[in-house]
């Protein structure tokens, strides 16, 4: 789609460890692996996640945001979270094999997160912003899309104010986000604190703003 934040001031809008084995005892991992006594044995092969490049140049975003800023949470938070999740997978193989997705939504525990939850997650959710985002964004959205954004908000410049005051009244740390209920099949526009994502909830994503990113590249956003 191709947007992720509105700038009021344009008439385009642009862009978007721990050893926890006894809490483990009681879920039910799918690719969770054992040996014939029915006990775990340390695996001697590690699964890492990698850092994945941004889908443009990091000056590509220009002027709403800057290379300088997208150095800053991709090559810095971002990574950093990702480099946390591998050093906690690396001390345990029950989460070995897990997708990025299989692995938010099992640490998420039903609610109740894992330690390795936030680390997940919050790469999940980094990953998904930068795809949210694109040079020259900003079109309106098409087809099926726009009918359905004119059938849940009464238009695409309602959902856009909509979107905007969301990010305005988030506080503090988090993400507001463009969703599909799948069961309702409507869309809704939702908050999130810190690194919790709709993919726990089986929500669609849309497309994501982050609350701290956005103070910088979304004027009246500031704290």
């Amino acid at each position: 789609m191709g947007y992720c934040c509105y700038n009021p001031s344009s008439a385009s809008s642009h862009l978007l460890v721990t050893n926890f084995s006894q809490q483990l005892k009681s879920l039910n991992f799918p690719h969770q692996k054992r040996w014939p006594d029915g006990f775990h044995r340390a695996s001697k092969i590690f699964a890492y996640h990698g850092l994945k490049t941004p889908p443009y140049k990091l000056d590509a975003l220009e002027p709403y945001m800057s290379k300088k800023t997208l150095e800053m949470h991709w090559g810095g938070h971002h990574r950093n979270y990702l480099e946390g999740l591998n050093k906690q997978l690396a001390k345990s193989d029950i989460l070995y094999g897990y997708t990025m997705d299989e692995l938010v939504k099992v640490t998420y525990n039903n609610g109740n997160p894992l330690p390795e939850f936030n680390n997940a997650a919050q790469v999940w959710n980094h990953d998904f912003f930068w795809e949210s985002m694109q040079p020259e964004g900003g079109d309106m959205p098409q087809l099926g899309l726009l009918d359905q954004i004119e059938k849940d908000f009464g238009s695409f410049a309602n959902f856009r104010e909509k979107f905007k005051e969301a990010a305005l009244t988030l506080f503090g740390s988090g993400w507001v986000w463009l969703v599909l209920k799948r069961n309702e099949k409507r869309l809704e526009i939702i908050k999130t604190t810190n690194a919790v994502t709709p993919l726990v909830w089986d929500d669609i994503p849309i497309i994501s703003l982050d609350r701290y990113v956005g103070a910088r590249i979304l004027p009246g956003l500031q704290e």
